[in-house]
């Protein structure tokens, strides 16, 4: 393991490498494999330049924590408390992906193929003190990270988890996931509808990338995804722990050389919805001192 003077962490086993960048949300800044003399991202690689400007969003994959998606107006009531979030950057009025993607982690332990992170959020708007924690290990197969969060309050608290890894996109590239249904949105891509999925979006034999257009909440999720890139002659498996991780959000913006794939354990707005008595949003609540921790795998191949 070596650890820059960019703050970047870089993590080795056989072929496969990974950087982290833990003042930058946590995130993952690459992953890819040294074969053949030449280097083949498996994620969208960071810049130095957002890198250095500790922009998760720019990154290869950062952590969902507490919650991740939007939560509608920033606000929210539990257990008799009104919280009110720090809205999303820029025009949008919305709290989105929690906290841990904009705030440094320190490093806790560390090996040439292991790194592990830690966040320790203080009661402010959210009001209940947590921890968070990721452990990354790599191996010549394959990425794991695990995402933990622990209740440092002495009050229930709600809890989400997730991931947001971003794709390279290539004109061929497909998605493979199944799953039940879908959550369809209004024009702030907040949850108006649960629906069958329509036969357009079944993405159970996989689909082009390029045939989609999606910012959507796939439900009954089976935990298992597969995104190929023919042209590569190169897939990569994506499981995560089930039942907890039993959400995917798939976005599939136009114009962007990259794409989404994101496990997690609940629906956009979910604390609001359960609140309106909508079923199944996959919202969680911790007990004081009570812990939960979810895993994304990330496994590629060559054929």
């Amino acid at each position: 393991m070596t650890l820059l003077v960019s703050g970047v962490v870089t993590l080795s086993n056989g072929p496969a490498r990974c950087q982290i960048a833990p003042g930058a949300g946590g995130a993952v800044a690459g992953f890819w494999w040294e074969t053949g003399g030449r280097r083949l991202d498996w994620l969208r690689p960071a810049s130095p330049a957002a890198v250095a400007r500790g922009d998760a969003g720019e990154m290869a994959s950062f952590p969902l924590v507490p919650y991740g998606s939007r939560i509608r107006d920033a606000r929210f009531r539990f257990c008799g408390r009104e919280v009110v979030e720090t809205p999303a950057d820029g025009p949008r009025r919305h709290a989105l992906h929690g906290h841990g993607w904009r705030q440094p982690w320190a490093v806790t332990d560390h090996a040439d193929d292991r790194l592990v992170l830690e966040y320790d959020h203080p009661a402010d708007a959210w009001p209940w003190p947590y921890r968070a924690r990721q452990s990354f290990a790599l191996t010549p197969q394959a990425l794991e990270i695990t995402l933990e969060i622990e209740n440092r309050s002495d009050a229930l608290m709600p809890a989400g988890l997730g991931f947001h890894p971003f794709f390279p996109r290539t004109p061929e590239a497909t998605i493979a996931a199944r799953t039940s249904g879908v959550w369809l949105t209004d024009a702030d891509l907040l949850p108006r509808e649960h629906a069958a999925v329509p036969s357009d979006w079944d993405l159970t034999g996989g689909r082009r990338v390029a045939d989609l257009a999606l910012d959507n909440v796939f439900t009954g999720w089976a935990g298992e995804a597969v995104v190929t890139w023919p042209e590569r002659a190169a897939r990569l498996h994506l499981g995560a722990t089930q039942p907890l991780l039993s959400f995917l959000v798939l976005y599939t913006p136009r114009e962007r050389d990259f794409f989404c794939v994101e496990p997690e354990s609940h629906v956009t707005d979910a604390i609001n919805l359960a609140r309106e008595g909508v079923a199944e949003t996959g919202l969680r609540v911790l007990a004081p001192d009570a812990r939960r921790a979810a895993r994304m795998s990330l496994r590629p191949e060559l054929f």
